[in-house]
């Protein structure tokens, strides 16, 4: 029989004592009907059709979605690691550490793209806590063995800070690819190599070239591949499952300490990044939502997850990546302005909202109707329609 997993925590404003908190065991996840969770049902279900019909439009073929989409604008794009065809829209949402709807087919493993970025970051995280990383202020060049990616005057200013918010504007190829290469700025080809460079820290740029560096040399720092850190220190602690994988490139293999490794990527731009289904997603956003708790256990620091809610200088609605804020609710107006969301193209999602104990998860929707769905998912916390 399946455990069941408690801690205690204050209850909410309006209610008095201690409330018990579910963590769903390993292999199962208790369901409540959602009048249960303060939540309701018709509601619910008129989110569920207005995910389903707002699925994404790109080509199940994820190898052909990518090549139609980066590839038409990216001179060098290729794919360098593995990808596999999606399934269907799909989501899970969990209220009060409960699951209160679900769709689709959450137990199905698929890439989860840009989403990868979180589970990397938490990673370099988990680095910090452990005083592997001093400070995020620290120059990441002191931290390699060699300076071969940090040796130009500008590269050598970068700090984990900056290669955490994607703002370090870091110059040169990394597996074959260029910075430059990966949404390339400029107006003709010929502007591309030649861009301008930033100061680290000044401007923010979404770059999967910079965030693979950053895998690399969190690979650096741990010594040991980032998969298996993550499956030690966060995977199995949460009760996930044992489906989920984690790739790199055909080409991102590195030697460390005499043990051959391959570097990880931060998203599935060119292929790789994590393959996941729905259920363990939900438990990485529960784990958030609960503070970096779980079942009474510290996993992750509550002071690294609120350096990573604090807006970036460069951009205020980007946190470390891929953490997503709301500030002024200008991102996602039908949401609290302290919510976030771990976001990858398709798109994925996983919204953590504190405010109304909410955990959803979206697989495979429009990227403009991410919004008015999790309205209409608030909304049914609220019969009469007022947020």
């Amino acid at each position: 029989m399946l455990g069941i997993a408690l801690a205690f925590r204050l209850a909410p404003a309006g209610l008095s004592g201690q409330e018990a908190v579910y963590f769903p065991p390993r292999g199962g996840w208790e369901h409540r009907v959602p009048e249960r969770s303060g939540m309701d049902s018709a509601r619910i279900q008129q989110a569920i059709d207005y995910s389903k019909a707002h699925e994404s439009t790109g080509p199940a073929d994820v190898a052909l979605d990518l090549q139609q989409s980066f590839g038409a604008h990216e001179p060098l794009w290729r794919l360098l690691g593995p990808t596999q065809p999606r399934g269907g829209m799909t989501g899970l949402i969990i209220r009060r550490g409960y699951v209160v709807a679900e769709w689709g087919d959450p137990a199905r493993v698929d890439m989860t793209h840009s989403v990868t970025k979180t589970f990397l970051t938490t990673v370099v995280g988990l680095a910090w806590q452990r005083g592997l990383i001093h400070d995020l202020s620290d120059r990441v060049k002191s931290y390699l063995p060699s300076s071969e990616f940090f040796d130009s005057e500008h590269n050598a200013k970068i700090t984990w800070d900056h290669m955490l918010r994607q703002t370090s504007d870091w110059s040169g190829k990394l597996w074959g690819i260029p910075d430059w290469a990966d949404r390339p700025e400029g107006a003709t080809p010929a502007d591309h190599a030649h861009r301008p460079l930033h100061e680290p820290g000044t401007h923010f740029k979404y770059n999967d070239v910079r965030v693979n560096l950053l895998a690399l040399a969190a690979l650096q720092v741990w010594k040991r591949p980032l998969p298996e850190v993550l499956r030690e220190q966060i995977m199995d602690p949460i009760g996930a499952s044992d489906t989920w994988h984690w790739e790199g490139y055909g080409n991102s293999w590195v030697e460390i300490d005499g043990r051959r490794m391959q570097s990880v990527t931060g998203g599935g731009h060119y292929g790789g990044g994590m393959f996941i289904d729905a259920w363990d997603m939900a438990r990485f956003g529960y784990l958030f939502l609960e503070h970096g708790r779980w079942a009474g256990r510290e996993i992750v620091s509550e002071k690294w997850i609120s350096m990573a809610r604090t807006p970036g200088e460069a951009n205020p609605a980007y946190g470390f990546a891929n953490w997503y804020l709301n500030p002024g609710r200008k991102e996602l107006p039908s949401t609290p302005s302290d919510s976030v969301v771990f976001r990858g193209n398709g798109s994925n999602i996983i919204y953590v909202d504190w405010d109304n104990d909410l955990v959803v998860v979206a697989r495979w929707i429009q990227g403009k109707s991410i919004d008015p769905f999790l309205g209409k998912v608030l909304e049914a916390m609220n019969p009469s329609g007022e947020n």
